[in-house]
């Protein structure tokens, strides 16, 4: 006789659904997810150096105090943009002014004698004029045998003394000439030093550094401002010594400027012969271009192009970084597989990849969200 089993019918629907719930995960972990992928590939790839350095003025001034005096005003202050002859400092000068007035004042007497002196010398020519006019008929006379010796040589002494008087008297009008033009020497040196309590911009630029303040006691050769020309920055960047037989005089090189965002194109104006000792690099002083907010003191790389090699390299947005740790997805035999790497220099959007990876590997890229190690891949063309 046969037997029928009959199971209730609600029996029947968890027995279904319980086997549908386990075959759907299955069949979601078999699915392949499609991807496209790029060959790791040899390039040629840019030999490059990178050096460190700060952005410093090509031209700087200490501005300091020719005279000793205190300080009345001050008319700038740090940060301010000051044109060429204005006025920055200015000090107490009323002793220097007292010093012109002299020197005025002895000009005024020495003039005061030159009338004195031309008399002088009017009144000695004169005396010359009559003692040659006596002399020379003197002289007529004594070749005729009409006076005495002792007549002729009597008016010959007059002549020479009348000479002398006269040789004397353009000799003090020419020591008051002298002591006139000394005076004038006084007086412009009077007005030089009085001009010294101004004390003005060189050229036009940006005060960087202020040590002033009214009541001050300015001193010859203490720093009062700092003065950088404005539109002349340049990047002054440490050489390691080895690198320094590849740079050269008018080589250009980029410029990234981190407080700025910005990459610059520099060129080598200057390498400064002298090593550091402790540190064994050279300073190489590059030019750079006039940039909105670029001041001294920001932080700057210069980086050198030394020419091509070949590398092993890989698109920026294949990298997964993760701390300290760099990897990429390589498509693997239909297997996403997550391969730790050392990535070298960064090319536009290449990485360099030192070690972890093999040519003609297939990197995934772009990579899914969400794909992972181990999961399964399709690769598309």
């Amino acid at each position: 006789m046969n037997r029928c089993l009959f199971l209730p019918f609600p029996l029947m629907f968890l027995l279904v659904s319980c086997s549908e719930k386990t075959r759907r995960p299955s069949e979601a972990q078999s699915a392949a997810v499609a991807v496209h992928t790029v060959a790791a590939s040899s390039v040629e790839w840019p030999e490059t150096y990178e050096a460190m350095g700060t952005v410093r003025a090509r031209t700087s001034a200490v501005i300091s105090s020719k005279v000793m005096g205190h300080v009345r005003d001050v008319k700038a202050q740090a940060g301010d943009f000051v044109r060429q002859g204005q006025l920055l400092v200015s000090l107490d000068a009323r002793d220097l002014e007292a010093h012109v007035r002299q020197a005025e004042a002895a000009r005024n007497e020495t003039l005061s004698a030159v009338p004195e002196a031309e008399n002088a010398v009017a009144a000695a020519k004169s005396s010359l004029d009559l003692a040659d006019v006596t002399f020379r008929r003197m002289k007529d006379l004594f070749d005729k045998k009409s006076i005495s010796n002792q007549e002729f040589d009597e008016a010959s002494a007059r002549l020479k003394a009348a000479m002398a008087g006269h040789e004397i008297a353009k000799s003090k009008r020419e020591q008051l000439q002298a002591r006139t033009r000394q005076a004038d020497e006084g007086i412009q040196t009077a007005r030089i030093m009085r001009s010294y309590a101004d004390i003005a911009a060189p050229f036009d630029g940006t005060v960087t550094d202020k040590r002033v303040n009214p009541g001050d006691l300015a001193t010859p050769g203490a720093p009062l401002f700092t003065v950088e020309r404005a539109g002349s920055l340049r990047l002054e960047a440490s050489v390691g010594e080895s690198r320094l037989s590849q740079i050269r005089i008018g080589q250009q090189a980029a410029v990234s400027l981190d407080a700025l965002d910005k990459m610059v194109e520099a060129r080598v104006a200057e390498i400064v012969p002298a090593v550091d000792p402790a540190s064994r690099a050279y300073i190489v002083k590059l030019d750079l271009p006039a940039v909105a907010q670029l001041r001294s003191g920001l932080f700057g790389r210069a980086l050198f192009r030394l020419g091509s090699r070949q590398a092993l390299a890989v698109p920026a947005g294949a990298v997964t970084e993760r701390g300290q740790l760099q990897s990429v997805l390589v498509a693997d035999q239909g297997v996403a597989r997550t391969r730790l790497v050392t990535l070298g220099q960064t090319a536009a959007d290449r990485r360099e990849v030192l070690s972890g990876l093999e040519s003609g590997e297939k990197v995934i890229f772009p990579a899914p969200a969400g794909l992972s190690d181990g999961a399964r891949v399709e690769v598309r063309p």
